[in-house]
């Protein structure tokens, strides 16, 4: 679904949605929003991913301002359910700081908290069909974006680097200079502890130096990588889905090909949503009887898209309940892993 309304192709699709909103310099010296992965290449590194910036940084928002509240209304009577859902967040956070961090520092806690957090609220954009927002957005004129910061690999490393310059800092104010040197040269065969010959010391030490060089670079990479990699998957076979989603034979899915052309554009899915959910509220709330659903529903599949719209909507719904553990998982891991990293900063080898 294109913002100019030009008729996709299954790769162009493909192509559009992984696409970042950016802004830099064009080769002509003019600045402006790129239209296409060739622009934005030509941009070079200092063009911005106007998206990532604004979903990462509203959603920073909303988890201070979330936590804020609730910390500035809490007390010692019975909490709301989502108080009790806070508490849970952070004693769950205070309790693995305090088994997996060895040292003493204010800041490991919360530092934990916000990247646990924060993090899970960026992965969790990535349930919210992959053209809802980015079609309001280009319906308003902003331009087609990425709604989950962490698939651009720009903020995972970011976020990455931002452990590792901490972790450099840690090594330095708990070793000092000379110590945290020495850890990389020394370890992991010590010379002196091996007994080795003096001449042979400056080689050992060189080849520690590499070693410890690579397991210390090795850290932001795997943090930002990892957590890349399994969001850019996750929202990939979205992508995909929602391309077997669109392919439907149903009553008048031909109609709606010469409607809209080879790509039916957003709007048109979110109504179709809008209505099969709506559908099955009114059967919840007892307003509509078991016979009336299943006709309505059976109705709405076969004007919409036939089968393949139920298969896409059974397929979203399975793959969004096993994301859900995916990106829980994946924002536990980032913060655990900078726990130990940090951990292991504030220890003397």
């Amino acid at each position: 679904m294109a913002g100019s309304g030009e008729t996709l192709t299954t790769s162009g699709y493909i192509g559009h949605h992984l696409q970042n909103l950016t802004y830099g310099k064009h080769p002509d010296g003019t600045w402006g929003f790129a239209h296409g992965a060739e622009e934005a290449a030509a941009m070079g590194f200092w063009a911005v991913h106007v998206d990532t910036l604004f979903w990462s940084l509203l959603l920073g928002l909303v988890f201070f301002f979330l936590f804020r509240n609730v910390a500035k209304k809490a007390n010692s009577g019975v909490p709301s359910r989502f108080q009790s859902a806070i508490e849970f967040i952070v004693e769950f956070v205070d309790t693995s700081v305090r088994d997996s961090f060895h040292g003493t520092s204010k800041l490991i806690a919360p530092l934990a908290l916000t990247l646990f957090v924060w993090i899970f609220f960026m992965n969790f954009m990535d349930l919210i069909p992959v053209d809802w927002l980015p079609w309001v957005a280009s319906q308003a004129g902003v331009g087609y974006q990425k709604v989950v910061p962490t698939t651009d690999v720009n903020a995972t490393l970011g976020m990455a680097i931002a452990v590792f310059v901490l972790i450099i800092v840690y090594s330095i104010r708990f070793k000092g200079v000379g110590g945290f040197l020495s850890e990389l040269v020394m370890n992991p065969l010590n010379p002196k502890v091996l007994g080795m010959p003096k001449f042979v010391w400056p080689f050992v030490m060189a080849f520690n130096l590499i070693l410890e060089t690579v397991a210390l670079l090795a850290k932001p990479v795997s943090l930002g990588l990892r957590l890349f990699g399994n969001l850019y998957a996750g929202e990939l076979i979205f992508i995909l889905i929602a391309i077997v989603f669109t392919a439907g034979s149903g009553v008048v899915a031909s109609g709606l090909s010469s409607l809209f052309g080879e790509h039916i554009p957003a709007w048109f899915w979110i109504v179709a949503t809008a209505a099969v959910f709506a559908t099955l509220w009114l059967n919840l709330k007892g307003k509509l009887g078991t016979k009336k659903t299943l006709y309505f529903l059976a109705a709405e599949m076969l004007l919409v898209g036939g089968l393949a719209f139920l298969g896409g909507q059974l397929m979203h719904f399975g793959w969004a309940a096993f994301h859900l553990l995916v990106i829980t998982l994946q924002a536990f891991i980032f913060m655990m892993l900078s726990i130990v990293y940090l951990s292991m900063a504030s220890e003397h080898h």
